[in-house]
């Protein structure tokens, strides 16, 4: 588990308490996102977020992650308030387009956030390294993101997100634009590099099967307001590429998309 000497016994990696989101509060135009949203998620989890189009999953994270603040409700993340969080750098983002600058070298991307850190170019150049060789790509340094394939600049992505070793990692469908064989391939890879470095991590998803190949837990999400409909935990044991075939693989996925189904049919 993602343990920290700091961190009181019990600590949660997330808790969100009674967090509702209204867009245009008060206008014409309002729009109830989030209702009632109690949740969380422990140190070291892989909790995958899923529901119908619109109802909230990237408006949760963005929460999460103080770049959205809550209409009401309180969110922590390792105890602390979530804009706390953020100046403290507790959690990286990754989102589904990888967010490269083409104009930087692949090492220079990865090197950004520790250059807005302070680091020095020595330290920033050692780290980035580093996380190229945990990301598998050890020779792209000096190679620009256009001359990448869609999953190596997700990999870069990646690497940069994890370059100040966040404790937590908010991705928001980071695979979504990629082909089934990279997709599976770059999810494999994920939770390598998650288990080495110990993150916990809150994934958004619409895909049944990546949710229950990657997650210990997935939430379930009712269509607009979102709310917590269901959660579903999964206990497949290490994930290979025989996990896939696995029959409890499959149950989970039917658990998943069941919830799926009655969240839309009581909508």
């Amino acid at each position: 588990m993602n343990a920290n000497p700091a961190d009181p016994a019990g600590t949660q990696a997330v808790a969100i308490s009674g967090i509702h989101k209204t867009f245009n509060e008060g206008t014409d135009d309002e729009v109830h996102a989030l209702e009632g949203i109690d949740l969380t998620v422990a140190p070291g989890e892989f909790v995958s977020l899923i529901g119908p189009s619109g109802c909230g999953k990237s408006t949760l994270l963005r929460l999460i992650a103080d770049l959205l603040q809550p209409t009401s409700g309180h969110i922590e993340v390792f105890a602390k308030p979530a804009p706390q969080a953020r100046v403290d750098r507790d959690y990286g983002m990754a989102f589904q387009t990888a967010g490269l600058f083409d104009w930087r070298k692949v090492g220079a991307n990865i090197e950004l956030p520790l250059e807005l850190m302070g680091w020095s170019a020595s330290k920033r150049r050692a780290r980035s390294a580093e996380m190229l060789e945990l990301v598998k790509l050890p020779d792209i340094a000096n190679r620009y993101p256009w001359q990448l394939s869609g999953g190596m600049q997700q990999r870069v992505a990646i690497a940069r997100a994890l370059s100040f070793r966040p404790r937590l990692l908010l991705m928001d469908e980071p695979f979504g634009a990629l082909d089934e064989m990279t997709r599976e391939h770059m999810q494999k890879e994920l939770l390598s590099i998650v288990a080495e470095l110990d993150t916990t991590v809150v994934f958004v998803t619409h895909s049944i099967s990546e949710a229950a190949f990657l997650s210990n837990r997935v939430v379930v999400l009712s269509p607009r307001p979102g709310r917590v409909h269901r959660v579903v935990n999964v206990t497949l044991g290490e994930r290979t590429e025989d996990t896939r075939e696995d029959p409890e693989f499959f149950k989970k996925a039917t658990e998943i998309r069941e919830a799926l189904r009655s969240v839309e049919a009581a909508s």
